[in-house]
């Protein structure tokens, strides 16, 4: 099941962004889990906002910026995922969250994929704007669709999809359950 996700319009507050992924880090820390990720449309801005907080090496098992489908298939998600349902989609946010995980025996992956501002000419299934991010732990993988309205900026599309991804993190049973 992959859960829709509308977000606020507008932009994001970066302050507030920080602040939620101190949080997070903070309880990870507390609960002694792990976390990676790996990112293609964020470029690693989740994993950036995660060490930020003093003490993250305790928890951040390392992290994948696979911008290219090659570097997705690099680290482990098959290549049959990309080629049967397009690199922009649930599955593969899902492989890619798995595939993280496996490789750093993390609590927790996260894998997120999409097309920020502008269409992908490498993928013509592109659609700007729209979104696929997963997280895994032991007791499942839960995958998320969105739509990022309009930004000012690219910074402000990977802040944006930080905001929805870190909210879902300390939202989900995943993450409660750990």
């Amino acid at each position: 099941m992959v859960i829709e996700l509308t977000g606020n319009a507008g932009s994001v507050d970066a302050e507030s962004v920080r602040k939620k992924y101190e949080v997070l880090t903070n309880s990870l820390i507390r609960r002694k889990l792990t976390i990676t990720t790996m990112e293609s449309c964020t470029a690693g801005q989740v994993v950036s906002l995660i060490t930020d907080t003093e003490g993250s090496s305790a928890v951040l098992k390392g992290a994948f910026v696979t911008y290219s489908n090659e570097a997705k298939i690099m680290q482990g998600v098959p290549k049959e995922i990309i080629a049967t349902y397009g690199v922009y989609s649930a599955e593969t946010a899902a492989a890619m969250a798995l595939a993280c995980r496996k490789a750093y025996n993390a609590d927790l992956g996260v894998g997120v994929t999409g097309s920020l501002g502008n269409t992908d000419p490498n993928n013509p299934d592109s659609i700007p704007g729209e979104v696929f991010f997963a997280i895994a732990s032991n007791e499942g993988t839960q995958c998320y669709h969105c739509h990022i309205p309009l930004q000012f900026s690219r910074l402000a599309y990977k802040l944006y999809m930080a905001n929805l991804i870190v909210e879902q993190l300390l939202n989900s049973q995943i993450y409660k359950r750990g």
